[in-house]
């Protein structure tokens, strides 16, 4: 089929398609050290409870909370990991710090700040004066009061994060059962592409930008990556290089170059052959010849498994923003996250920026929470109100790779004629991560915080 007989589709529909025949990968286990960024396959469940006795919340003294105030003698110890075998019964009290288990008898504990040594008890006794009266229950942690036995901690499809990485560590569960991790190869095409360390570059040579910028965008969104190098312009190498990715195993295949209308953009004629191609041309600025398709491969062990393969253009903006766009939320959802699609937030325009009235535009920007950045502000902004602002990485045009660069969102542009004004709210898809953005001013603190 000539590219130009596919139906030219919007990016929602293009992500449906996609997300319908992406299919998650099986579980398999991995150790706690491994689990980082991984999606749980099942919950996760406490097998027993935490604190597992009456835990002290502070330093201080183990009493019986009716005894008041007054001398006591300090008939023991019970520190984290150990506690001396006598109980405390009225008019005793125990040393205790914090962590360690109340003894049998006490059912308060005094902070040591509330308490005044005493010296020289007789026959060497310990004695302590307590100078406040505690009340039942005081700065003691309940047994199961942070998690109690058979409590589900994680829930399956749950991303596991740093403090995921802690809960699961305290509830004893060092062998995980989580979604595999998309196998992505990703390959470059082209008579005209070379590797990046050749120098000096011959005439009509370029650099291949596209696939180190590909491996690392995939190893970022959590995948194993495979590099299949560059293939040349020709049915024999592409076939060859695809039939390398089947070997390989991997479940997607990312392809840069050879997908547009020209009589040697093959990629689209060998899916054709290979498998089912989804769609072949995007309404979408930039990235319009962005193709996706599915085929049936040979699977390790016999039989066929699916493999996905994007086919995007060969402009570096291009390919970086249809990977964001279609290839990221189906690695998600293959790792298992229930809503892989981009993140969206609302932001106003620091300048104004003109419509395309053919394609809908995703316009590279780097967000700032600020109060409105434009000398003199813009109209329609309070000046003192602190929102999410948008600063345009400038030019757009799909060649020209440093509009990426710092970019952390999408702005979603409509196709329309004329221009969004300064100050216009618009919609952005999040693509990186805002630690990183721009601190142009201290936001200023809660009052009374310090």
């Amino acid at each position: 089929m000539a590219a130009a007989a596919y139906k030219m589709i919007l990016i929602p529909e293009a992500q449906r398609i996609v997300l319908e025949n992406t299919q998650l990968l099986p579980p398999e286990t991995v150790s706690l050290t491994e689990a980082l960024g991984r999606t749980l396959a099942a919950r996760v469940v406490a097998p027993d409870s935490l604190p597992p006795f009456p835990a002290s919340i502070k330093d201080g003294y183990a009493v019986v909370a009716a005894d008041g105030v007054g001398e006591f003698e300090v008939v023991g110890e019970s520190r984290a990991g150990s506690m001396d075998t006598l109980p405390v019964g009225p008019g005793k009290v125990a040393y205790i710090t914090t962590g360690a288990p109340v003894p049998a008898g006490a059912d308060a504990v005094i902070q040591v700040e509330d308490t005044e040594k005493m010296v020289g008890g007789e026959g060497g006794v310990r004695r302590v004066m307590i100078l406040k009266a505690a009340k039942p229950g005081q700065d003691i942690r309940p047994v199961g009061s942070d998690i109690m036995t058979g409590a589900t901690v994680l829930e399956q499809g749950e991303v596991v994060g740093v403090a995921e990485v802690g809960i699961l560590a305290t509830v004893g569960a060092t062998q995980l059962n989580v979604y595999g991790r998309p196998h992505v190869g990703v390959l470059s095409t082209g008579d005209e592409v070379v590797e990046p360390g050749t120098s000096p570059l011959g005439p009509g040579q370029i650099r291949d930008a596209n696939r180190s910028m590909l491996v690392a965008a995939a190893i970022k969104g959590g995948a194993k990556v495979t590099d299949l190098g560059i293939a040349r312009d020709t049915e024999g190498h592409l076939e060859g290089a695809l039939e390398r990715a089947i070997r390989e195993g991997v479940d997607v295949l990312v392809t840069s170059g050879g997908v547009s209308m020209g009589d040697r953009d093959l990629i689209k004629p060998l899916l054709e052959r290979s498998g089912t191609v989804h769609f072949g041309r995007v309404k979408m600025k930039p990235g319009k010849p962005l193709t996706f398709a599915t085929l049936q491969v040979p699977a390790q062990g016999g039989g066929t498994r699916p493999m996905m393969v994007f086919g995007l253009p060969g402009n570096p903006v291009s390919s970086f923003v249809c990977f964001h766009l279609v290839v990221l939320p189906a690695l998600r959802k293959m790792a298992g996250w229930s809503l892989p699609l981009l993140r969206r937030v609302s932001v106003r325009l620091t300048c104004p920026l003109k419509l395309d009235p053919e394609r809908p535009e995703y316009h590279r920007a780097t967000l700032q929470w600020s109060r409105c950045p434009v000398p003199g502000g813009v109209e329609g902004a309070d000046p003192e109100v602190w929102c999410w602002w948008a600063l345009s990485t400038g030019n757009q045009i799909s060649s020209r790779l440093l509009s990426a660069r710092s970019a952390n969102a999408l702005l979603e542009l409509p196709q329309a004629a004329g221009t969004l004004a300064a100050g216009t709210l618009v919609s952005a898809l999040l693509i990186d991560d805002l630690q990183l953005m721009p601190v142009p001013e201290e936001v200023p603190l809660t009052p009374g915080f310090s």
